[in-house]
Parts: C-alpha cells; sequence; structure tokens
C-alpha cells in the first residue's frame, strides 16, 4: 500500500481527534467473506472468466487467499482469545428474484445468485463464524442500511470496530463510513482487505484516514490489543 504522511500532507490531521484502545469495548468486523465473492471458484471468479476478465479475478482473489483469509484468521483467533466480540455481515437478498432488495443491488445477487439457501450466499469455511457470532443479512452495501448491525454492537458494549473483508471499496468502507458517522472508534486493516484493484484498495485506504478513523496492519492490530 502506498502510504500518506497527513501530519505533512494534509491539514486534516490537526483536526482529529484519536481515541485510546480499549479491547474490552472492540469488536472485529467480517465483511462479506462469501463463497460469492470471497472464493476463487465461487459466483464472481467464475462471472469475471466468463467475460474473460481472469487478470483482474487472478489480483482479487491472490490477495484474498494470500492476504485476507490468513490474516483475518490471525485477528479471528486473537479476539475469541480474549473474548472480544465477533460480527459477520453477508451480502444477499431473501428471495431468488432478489425483489427484497434495493433497485441497485437486484441484478447482482440475481447474477450471482446470491440469495438465502444458495452456495454463493454461504460463508468461506476457513473463516466460519463460530455459535454466538452474530451473522447478519444485509441487502445494501453499508451493513447499517439494513440490519440491525447498530442494535447488535451497542448491546454488545462495543465502541470500537476493527473492519476487515471485501471489498475495500465498496461494502468494506461503506459499512466503515457508516459506523464513523454512528460514533464508532474505527479502523480498518489494511492487509485484511480486498478489491478487484490495487488503485481502488489503496484510494479508499487513503481516504478513509481523513477524518473518517484509522488504517492499520494486521500486525500493527495484534500489538495493540495485546498490550491492552
Amino acid at each position: 500500500m502506498t502510504a500518506i504522511d497527513l501530519e505533512k500532507s494534509d491539514y486534516i490531521k490537526s483536526v482529529m481527534d484519536e481515541r485510546p484502545v480499549d479491547r474490552r469495548r472492540a469488536a472485529l468486523a467480517v465483511i462479506d467473506m462469501q463463497f460469492a465473492t470471497g472464493a476463487r471458484d465461487g459466483a464472481r471468479g467464475r462471472y469475471l472468466a466468463e467475460r474473460q476478465q481472469s487478470h483482474v479475478a487472478a489480483y482479487r482473489f491472490d490477495r484474498i487467499e494470500k492476504l485476507v483469509v490468513p490474516n483475518t484468521r490471525r485477528l479471528l483467533a486473537a479476539f475469541r482469545g480474549f473474548g472480544g466480540a465477533v460480527v459477520y455481515t453477508r451480502n444477499g437478498a431473501a428471495r431468488p428474484d432478489a425483489a427484497d432488495a434495493p433497485p441497485h443491488m437486484r441484478k447482482l445477487f440475481r447474477d450471482l445468485q446470491i440469495h438465502e439457501g444458495s452456495p454463493a450466499y454461504g460463508i468461506i469455511p476457513a473463516l466460519a463464524p463460530l455459535p454466538g457470532e452474530a451473522v447478519l443479512r444485509k441487502v445494501t452495501i453499508g451493513a447499517f442500511a439494513s440490519t440491525g448491525l447498530d442494535s447488535v454492537l451497542r448491546n454488545l458494549g462495543v465502541e470500537q470496530l476493527y473492519m476487515v473483508g471485501v471489498s475495500t471499496n465498496m461494502c468494506v468502507e461503506g459499512t466503515a463510513r457508516e459506523a464513523a458517522d454512528r460514533g464508532y472508534a474505527v479502523t480498518l486493516i489494511e492487509d485484511a482487505c480486498g478489491a478487484t484493484q490495487p488503485a481502488l484498495h489503496e484510494a479508499c485506504m487513503t481516504n478513509f484516514q481523513r477524518l473518517n478513523g484509522r488504517v492499520k496492519s494486521t500486525d500493527e492490530v495484534l500489538i495493540e490489543l495485546a498490550a491492552r
């Protein structure tokens, strides 16, 4: 990732108020790590291959397999180890015709067959949730708009949100911005998120640091959580 030094190149750092880390008030949010969008042989991978966009698929799924999945597993182990909250989102319709989804999402859900009960809808086994971990179905890009995520987090006493998943510049970013506007301290974990193009991923990570929240690596997050 190409980092920017906000201290030197952007006034915005001077008006940002970073809150102390408190893992007792923290949750890990795993965004849309489903067969549809997070597996090479899933619906998104097949869709790209059929359209002769295998180079796009190669970047996306190489990153998911080499970075996103292994780093998310490390983060899951850490949060579960100290009893931290873990929440998941799944993107998909309730119905095969996606009539319950907003108009701008329906064709995606129909084309990739992402609906309750379909193979595409399931979370990949490597990141499977444990009993008691919330799994919320959403039909929007940002999870807060179409789920009870805010209620779940507040009931769990969560004030700080660490976010991983796909796609960086869509559902991860959309949910992260919604969270920041609701008062959560949000950290995007850069090497545990993935997109279809490097430029989209990097632009999101660069821009999110401007007032919305923090961007950290998996190693940085594990160190700061271990110290609390």
